[in-house]
Parts: structure tokens; sequence; C-alpha cells
């Protein structure tokens, strides 16, 4: 879907101060899954992240979205990438703090044209699936700040975009809430491209399936690890080779029991049942059990 090729972006071009950000700077990104942007402030991370969202151009190189250069790319056509295919997550949640978290989440529909009523049925979509289903009449200042990130990635998810981006989602939380926060992201790159800029190398290497590192514009590492395969059951439970992963306070159905019992009859050996990936990774971690066995 994405392809970033030598890329390079440089500020105050052929003037004394010119400061060159991005070097060359070359990857392929999936259709879906969590990658992982890390690196020093000042390294470039963000505004990798701002070219690759649209926000910000680049000075050589190209980047390539579904197989089409943007170097031609008028106006037009990065305002339809933006407001279609993008959605944007930064570290302050922007939220309108006198308007509900349903209405908040609406608002980026209403700048669409948008009807009312289809409006509401996908705002209410998009706080179901980061888990806020019930707190849709409450004000962002009757929140967490973890739930109050969650309703941002519920706006950025509104419009159903391909990709979705987060820029330092969890700056500002501790780190249990930011726990929440990944899990939300974890979840949604299932099925979207998921790219997070992050200090945070813990929890990138908890959650990320590829971690890219930036250090003075350039390239430091890009890691892939070798994942299971992941298949979503249901919005309680899913299942990651022989491992099930229940959604923390779920309250499960009789579906959900019968895809269990699947799932440990398909299986002759031990399974894991656990909360979530993160939890997964932390048992392999402490009992040194690597992905491939």
């Amino acid at each position: 879907m994405i392809r970033v090729a030598n890329l390079n972006k440089t500020y105050d071009r052929r003037r004394r101060n010119e400061n060159h950000v991005l070097k060359d700077v070359s990857f392929d990104l999936p259709d879906t899954g969590f990658v992982c942007i890390l690196g020093p402030s000042g390294c470039g991370k963000t505004t990798l992240l701002n070219i690759i969202g649209g926000l910000d151009g680049y000075t050589e190189g190209d980047l390539v979205i579904n197989g089409t250069s943007t170097k031609q790319y008028k106006d037009r056509d990065w305002d339809t990438y933006r407001n279609h295919s993008v959605g944007f997550v930064f570290q302050s949640y922007n939220l309108i703090p006198h308007q509900t978290v349903l209405n908040n989440v609406e608002l980026a529909l209403t700048l669409s044209g948008v009807k009312k009523a289809e409006r509401r049925r996908r705002a209410i979509e998009a706080l179901e699936k980061v888990g806020l289903g019930d707190q849709l009449h409450k004000k962002p200042n009757q929140m967490s700040g973890g739930q109050m990130q969650r309703v941002a990635i519920a706006r950025a998810l509104v419009n159903d975009p391909e990709i979705l981006l987060a820029d330092e989602p969890t700056g500002a939380l501790d780190s249990a809430t930011g726990k929440q926060v990944f899990d939300t992201l974890k979840k949604l790159s299932l099925d979207k491209l998921v790219i997070v800029v992050s200090h945070d190398r813990e929890f990138a290497e908890l959650y990320a399936d590829r971690i890219i590192e930036l250090k003075d514009g350039k390239i430091l590492s890009d890691v892939t690890k070798t994942q299971e395969k992941q298949e979503a059951l249901s919005d309680n439970v899913t299942a990651i080779g022989d491992i099930l992963c229940i959604k923390q306070g779920s309250e499960l159905n009789d579906a959900d029991f019968e895809r269990i019992k699947k799932i440990i009859k398909k299986n002759s050996g031990d399974i894991i049942i656990a909360g979530s990936e993160a939890d997964v990774k932390n048992f392999k971690k402490i009992n040194r059990i690597t992905d491939n066995g």
C-alpha cells in the first residue's frame, strides 16, 4: 500500500541554516499490521509520519500510495487522501470540552457533509470499537486520560480510513493507561495499517509487528518480528496460534464459548488463555519461550 522511496526532507533549503531532517529513507509498508517508528527527539520520526499522512511535503524521493506516485499530486489529491484514507491521533486529545463524547466523534463527519442519522450510527460504531459504547453522553472532563485518547482514536476511525497514524499517543499517560491505548491500537491493526511514533521501546517491543528506528534522519534498523497467525473470533476473543486472548472485563456469550471449545478441540497440546497479546508476550518473556516454541 505505502512505499517510501529514497525520501529526503530539508527545511530552509540552500540557506545557511539548512536542516536536512530525513536522508534517503526507504521502506515498504503492508496493508495491515502494527508498525512502530522509534528514535530520539529530533531524529525525524514525526516529520516522516506527517509526510506519510500528507500533512507535510517531501523535498526529494517519492511516496507511493497504492502503486501511484505522489510526485504529481495536486492539493485536491492530498485532500482526498487525508479525508478518506488516513486517520490521525495525536498526543493531545483535541476534544471539545463542552461537547459529549458522541458529538466529538460525530464532528469529523459533520465537516464531510454526512447526514445526521448516518453520522450518529458511524460515531456509535467507532466508539464501540474502542470499548466506549457505554460512555456516549459523557463529556471529556468526566473521563480519564486513557478514555479521552480512545475517544480521539474513535474520531480518527469514523471515516473508516485504511491507515491510522498516531504521534506519541501515550506520551501524556501513565504506563497502565498507555497499555489500554496500545491494546486498542493492536486490535485495530488486525484489519488496518497502524503506524505509531513513540519513545517507548518497551511498548514497541510488546505490541509492534515491525519496528523502524531512526537516528539523525536515517534508518538505523528495520526489524520485522515473526508473527503467529491471528484470527479475531469475535469482539471478545482472538486466537493467536495456540493462544486464546480474551478481552479483559468482557462478558462471554454462548457463541464465544463455542468458539473457545472449537479452538481447544483443534489443538492437541496445551493452550494459553490470556487477557491481551501483551500479556502473552510477557508470559513468553518470563518463561523464556520463543516464537518458535
